[in-house]
């Protein structure tokens, strides 16, 4: 099984809610199987339950530099 394909989004130094919409846009055209890397500076704790309401997974990560990284993903769908 090979890794999924990782988009990149910088969004570092962008002021809200434009980060947020660019994700967002960016999500409506992921497709299934493959990842959205988001870079940000600060964590973006209003996105969370958006993304989890929607459909979506992701793990926050701090990286060096006092910038989060947020990977997000198609989550698996729940079977009945």
């Amino acid at each position: 099984m090979s890794a999924p394909t990782v988009h990149r989004l910088d969004v570092r130094g962008l002021e809200p809610p434009e980060p947020l919409e660019k994700v967002l846009d960016a999500l409506d055209r992921l497709p299934h199987g493959e990842q959205l890397c988001m870079l940000i500076e600060r964590e973006p704790r209003p996105l969370y339950p958006l993304l989890s309401n929607n459909g979506f997974a992701y793990k926050t990560s701090s990286v060096p530099g006092a910038l989060f990284e947020v990977t997000i993903w198609h989550a698996p769908a729940l079977e009945d």
